[in-house]
Order: structure tokens, then sequence, then C-alpha cells
């Protein structure tokens, strides 16, 4: 029995699409007597004339290809006389929340292709990488999907995981707001209190400062040239105080030892005196 997923399932035909780079799918599905293709239930698309349409997205936004090297469509057996094919196909539709997403306000992340054009352009995806975001899917569109199959009380750091820098929403073939639901599910973990107390006291301390500009200077000031301190001759922090989680499994470059106003008022003062 040959497993497999799907890129696409196609209502009018019952066909399954599968679309791949190096060609291992069709192994799975042409070699063995019985063949189950697994997809969730927002990949139905009614018509063949819609997965062209989908197919001249995909592969653009995943790797810039106009066609990928592998296309399978698989409708049903094989046919009397016929070499490859399975005797026996099965499709296994996966609900695993998605109703519950279809009938809420973040129903437009169904939309997903899964290219992976919002991974490839978020700064944060492209510095911590995708199994530090603990769940199948990661980057952007994982940190809405996660929250929103689980339970965004399961996951609640994966929506902080964005600068909100609009760089996924832009590049997205579908135009799924990512920023926008992303600032929705932030807002349900403020208004269910979820964040953590420690997390709220530190805010409220930053807040403090923050309308303090003397203060705020001050501490900067303070703080930059403390991690500069802590990088040491490799200009790299080990161990980021109140901030371990960002370097259990990476370093952090050590910054400058001044802060970005002080540069700026370098820079400015030496242009002055050119």
């Amino acid at each position: 029995m040959g497993i497999s997923g799907g890129n696409f399932f196609v209502a009018e035909t019952g066909s399954v699409v599968v679309v791949t780079n190096e060609g291992n799918a069709t192994l799975t599905t042409t070699l063995p007597r019985v063949h189950v293709a697994i997809s969730g239930i927002e990949k139905i698309v009614p018509t063949l004339e819609d997965v062209a349409t989908l197919m001249r997205l995909l592969p653009r936004s995943a790797t810039g290809q106009s066609i990928s090297n592998y296309v399978d469509i698989l409708t049903g057996i094989k046919g009397e006389g016929e070499f490859n094919g399975a005797e026996h196909m099965y499709f296994i539709l996966v609900d695993a929340g998605r109703s519950g997403v279809l009938a809420g306000e973040l129903k437009e992340a169904l939309r997903c292709i899964r290219c992976g054009a919002c991974m490839n352009h978020c700064p944060v995806y492209q510095n911590v990488g995708g199994h530090s975001y603990g769940w199948v899917y990661p980057g952007p569109i994982g940190s809405v999907l996660t929250p929103a199959y689980i339970g965004i009380e399961n996951a609640l750091d994966l929506p902080q995981a964005s600068t909100l820098c609009n760089q996924c929403g832009v590049v997205c073939p579908v135009k799924i707001p990512l920023p926008d639901l992303l600032r929705k599910l932030r807002e349900q973990q403020f208004e269910r209190d979820l964040r953590p107390w420690y997390e709220r006291a530190g805010l409220r301390a930053w807040s403090w400062l923050a309308v303090r500009p003397a203060l705020y200077a001050l501490a900067t000031r303070m703080a930059v040239r403390l991690l500069s301190w802590m990088g040491g001759r490799e200009r790299l922090i080990h161990r980021l105080p109140l901030g371990g989680g960002w370097t259990d499994a990476r370093d952090m470059p050590a910054p400058a030892g001044k802060t970005f106003r002080e540069l700026a008022g370098e820079r400015q003062k030496n242009r002055g005196e050119r």
C-alpha cells in the first residue's frame, strides 16, 4: 500500500494532484496495488480548470519555476491493459479543526496552497528556522494555522513570532492577510488574559520607561554596553538574560556597545566636520 498526500483533490473528476520536484511520489502512487491519498478538506477544488489556475501560482511562488518537475493527476484505478496505477484507490479527508476555522474569523488562512512564499520572505523565520516553531506548520502561516487547529492557549508564542512587516502578506499568491490574522490572535490572547504574568510585568515596566525619555535613554545605554561586554571576543551572546529561549539553540550577535541614537549622532557629527 502506498500512502501519499495531495496538493489538491478535484471534486469534478475524483482526482488527486500530487506536485513534487523529485518524483518520489510517483513511486508511492503507481507501484503499490493500493493507493491511499490523504489531505485536508480545504484542498478540495471544484474542477481541473481550477487546478490549472492554482498550478500557475504554486511553483512560481514556491521555487520560481514555471512548472514543477513532476505533476501527477491520478484519477481512479488503472484500466484494463494499463501497466501503471493502483488497483484500489482511497481518499481520506482530514478535518482536524478545519471546520471550526472555516466558521471563525481566521477562515482566510484556509486558502493556503503550501507554497512557502511567506516563509521565504519572513525575517523572523529566516533567522530562527522551522523546527523552533514546535509544530507541523512553521513560518507566518503556521503561526496562524497551529493556534487555530489546536487552540491558542496551546501555542501562545507563535502569533508573537512576527514583526507584522507584511512581507508575508505581500508575497502570498492567494492574498491571505497574514498580519491581520496574527493581530486577531494577539487580540484574543489579550482578551482572554493568556499571556504570562512576567511578560505583562515586563511590558508595563517598558511602557513606564518609554514615557520618560531621559530614564529610557539611560537604561538603553547601560543595557547595550552590558550586552556588548557579554559578547566577549567572539561578539556572540551564548546566554541571553531574561530571554534564554532564544539562545538555547543559537547564539545572539552582540550589539556594538552604543545605542542607535548614539551611533546616528556620531555619524551626523562626522558629516558636519567634513
